[in-house]
C-alpha cells in the first residue's frame, strides 16, 4: 500500500507535537507550579501582568489542560490513524489554536500601558503568536482540502 500522507500532513503533525509540548510546559505546568512555568519563560511573572493577569493566565491554563490539550492529542492521534473523530478533534484544536494567539496579541496591544513586559517580549510574542496563527490557518485549510486523503 502506498503511503498517501503528504509533506503538509507531516508538517501539521510535527508542529502539532511541538505545540503539545509547549502546552504541557506552559499551561499544564503553570497549574501546579506557576513560578516554574515563569522560569521556563512560558508564563509572565506577577510583576509583569499583576495578580489579575496571573489569575486569567491560570484560568486559560486550566481550560487548555482539560479541553484544548486533549483535543489536540486526540486530533493528532486520530488523523494519523485516519479516523473521523481525529479529524473533528483536530478541527476543534486548530480553531482554538487560531483563537488564543489573537486574544493574547490584542491583550498585549490594549494593555501595554498597564503591563510591565520586558521589551523583548513585545518583539518575540508577535513573531511566535503569528507563527501559531499561520499554523492554525494552514491546518484548518489543509484538513478541509484533504479530508479524503486523511481518512484513507
Amino acid at each position: 500500500m502506498i503511503n498517501k500522507k503528504t509533506f503538509g500532513f507531516w508538517l501539521l503533525i510535527s508542529l502539532g507535537l511541538v505545540l503539545t509540548a509547549f502546552l504541557v510546559l506552559g499551561q499544564t505546568l503553570s497549574l501546579f507550579n506557576y513560578e516554574g512555568a515563569v522560569r521556563f519563560g512560558m508564563q509572565e511573572s506577577i510583576t509583569e501582568v499583576g495578580a489579575t493577569g496571573v489569575a486569567y493566565g491560570k484560568g486559560f491554563a486550566f481550560s487548555d489542560t482539560i479541553i484544548y490539550l486533549p483535543l489536540l492529542i486526540l486530533g493528532l492521534i486520530g488523523i494519523t490513524m485516519g479516523k473521523n473523530w481525529g479529524l473533528f478533534s483536530m478541527f476543534g484544536a486548530l480553531a482554538i489554536s487560531l483563537y488564543w494567539p489573537i486574544v493574547c496579541l490584542f491583550s498585549i496591544y490594549i494593555g501595554k500601558s498597564s503591563m510591565a513586559l520586558s521589551p523583548d517580549k513585545y518583539i518575540s510574542y508577535p513573531i511566535v503568536l503569528g507563527i501559531v496563527i499561520v499554523y492554525s490557518i494552514f491546518g484548518l485549510w489543509f484538513l478541509y482540502k484533504n479530508q479524503k486523503l486523511i481518512l484513507n
